[in-house]
């Protein structure tokens, strides 16, 4: 039987690629595993039952389950790698050896040679990858040599041996694969701008070296020297039907901390990853409850100081979304563009998950709470003078003034409540004013409200600018409730929020929980409006259209209908098909008038 509190960490997983680890009820590493999709890979070892008695034990021993969040599977095949070599658990036995994925080296010397390695060494050279095959890597290096002319030798290419002769061209010069530099046969700037091309081609960025050697090919064909011209058009065809791009991973990004933030009214969640080789080696999210009306730079300042004491981090560079003070010795750094800000993103995405989960567990274990975290999220955001528990929002619908109606969705505790939804056929407006229709629908849904002694909701959302929300209060003026009622309108276009008598509008933040109940609340409306609105419209098309046919009554019409289905299927039915269902007088009276229409 599987464990509560293991349920409850499974049902809150995310769906997406990353990396899962079991700890035993110590605390200790028992398995690290990847996955394309997090929440089923992980379920699978409690639904499944195991031939092996290894995994067996294994999955009796699971106490607690954490897991990083990363964008591909690859991804997560490299981070499963990384941790497994870092940490050895004891349940882990495919991954322990010491080989490690290839790379891609562009050596730092004067006429660099380019190979792959599973090996990095510190001496100032470039590695690319990891890369999850050696085939993949080969490819890549195949391409390469057959773009660009290059040296396999390990010779010391220094100016002065070179000058003084000291080597002879190979059998690699003969063959057209270098082009000697040994014997000063190639330049060292035109050798380094063949490298510069080929750190983009690693890169996955081939836009440079396809313009290059178009333009070369333009060149060569206006000076009549067709057979080359032919030669650089197959590298420009093998550069464009490469499809694989390589995932590119900086080396000498050695020994970081990452740190984030992500924060609400009530708590903070800052998550770590410590770097080694541009490698995650840990990721490790914080919760912090919020004491005082605390800002995240002082909260992260704390978090930063907390987490690398515990985990014994002795880096010198931290990564971090803004500039925090934690000491003359640690070189803070806030990445905006390439290797370091995805990084830096990784980390983001990583407390988002681990907010998301908590508060899916804390529905699942204590769903009163995250209501009452909501309701006041939203008291504070609205600046309500008490927590919205009950929310109406109105909206119309008419085409060009025809079939104008209005909806009212119902949401009690954040959450629809469908069964007190309403819908209004305009009845005292005449053509497509939305104002006066906004005016008459708020006017009889609370006038009847108080009739029936029905509660009142806190807030009243009104979908429209200032026009809509003015009308409304004009109904509200006339029952006497301006005031005990919080009303708001919502304009669409930049999800502008206005109050009565206040000309600066509010914005939320975009990925505020009160802007999407708001946003969710607007577009039920607006859902359960058109519904209504095409219904009402389609029927009155099909009465139209029939009923006025002289001889044909409403009972007529509902035979016709229940049998042909669809007022296209009458027109088109011939006097035989008609009479058997309405007799033949009326099946003359319909043929003559679609004949008549035709």
């Amino acid at each position: 039987m599987v464990k509560a509190s293991v349920t409850l960490q499974i049902s809150t997983l995310p769906d997406s690629p990353g990396v899962y680890q079991y700890y035993d009820k110590d605390g200790k590493l028992l398995y690290v595993g990847k996955a394309k999709n997090l929440k089923k890979r992980v379920s699978s070892y409690f639904t499944k039952k195991f031939d092996s008695n290894r995994t067996r034990v294994l999955v009796k021993k699971i106490e607690t389950i954490k897991h990083i969040v990363v964008k591909t599977e690859t991804d997560a095949l490299l981070l499963e790698n990384n941790l497994i070599k870092n940490y050895q658990p004891r349940y882990n036995i495919m991954l322990k050896d010491d080989k490690s994925y290839p790379w891609i080296c562009i050596k730092n010397e004067r006429f660099p040679r380019v190979f792959p390695t599973r090996r990095l060494i510190k001496d100032g050279s470039e590695y690319y990858g990891p890369y999850t095959s050696m085939k993949t890597v080969h490819t890549l290096l195949d391409l390469i040599k057959g773009l660009y002319p290059l040296r396999t030798c390990n010779y010391d290419l220094a100016e002065e041996k070179i000058k003084a002769e000291k080597y002879k061209v190979c059998l690699e010069f003969h063959l057209g694969n270098c082009a000697g530099p040994c014997e000063g046969l190639y330049s060292e700037k035109e050798y380094h701008e063949n490298i510069e091309a080929i750190r983009n081609i690693v890169k996955g960025n081939f836009k440079d070296s396809l313009q290059k050697f178009k333009s070369q090919m333009k060149q060569l064909a206006a000076d009549l020297k067709f057979e080359q011209a032919q030669r650089v058009k197959e590298k420009i065809d093998i550069l464009e039907n490469y499809q694989s791009k390589s995932t590119v991973v900086n080396p000498k990004i050695n020994n970081v901390d990452v740190f984030t933030i992500i924060s609400d009214d009530s708590y903070a969640y800052v998550n770590f990853l410590q770097l080694s080789h541009g490698a995650i080696i840990r990721s490790h999210t914080l919760e912090i409850k919020k004491k005082l009306d605390e800002s995240d730079e002082e909260l992260l300042q704390l978090a930063i100081i907390e987490l690398r004491q515990r985990f014994n981090s002795l880096s010198n560079e931290i990564y971090v979304p803004f500039e925090v003070e934690v000491g003359e010795d640690i070189k803070v750094h806030v990445p905006k563009l390439g290797d370091k800000k995805a990084i830096l993103d990784l980390s983001e995405r990583n407390a988002k998950y681990f907010r998301m989960e908590k508060f899916k567990q804390a529905k699942i274990v204590d769903p009163d709470r995250h209501e009452k975290r909501i309701m006041a999220q939203m008291k504070k955001d609205l600046r309500l003078s008490e927590e919205p528990r009950h929310i109406e929002c109105f909206d119309n619908s008419n085409i060009q003034g025809t079939n104008p109606v209005a909806a009212c969705v119902v949401f009690k505790n954040g959450k629809p409540s469908k069964k007190d939804y309403r819908k209004f056929n305009i009845k005292t407006v005449e053509g497509p004013d939305d104002f006066a229709s906004m005016e008459e629908v708020v006017y009889r849904r609370y006038k009847r409200l108080l009739a029936e002694e029905q509660p009142l909701p806190q807030l009243i959302i009104i979908d429209g600018g200032k026009g809509q929300l003015s009308s409304a209060l004009k109904s509200l003026d006339k029952l006497e409730l301006r005031g005990k009622i919080a009303i708001v309108g919502i304009a669409k276009r930049l999800e502008e929020l206005f109050y009565p008598n206040d000309p600066v509008p509010l914005y939320l933040d975009k990925k505020s929980e009160t802007l999407k109940i708001i946003q969710q609340l607007r577009n039920e409306a607006h859902r359960f409006g058109i519904t209504f609105h095409r219904s009402k419209r389609s029927k009155q098309a099909l009465n139209t259209q029939l009923e006025t046919i002289p001889g044909i009554g409403e009972k007529t019409v509902v035979e016709l209908l229940k049998h042909f289905k669809s007022t296209k299927r009458i027109a088109s039915a011939n006097f035989d098909e008609l009479s058997k269902v309405v007799g033949s007088s009326r099946a003359n009276k319909l043929i003559a008038h679609f004949n008549s229409s035709n």
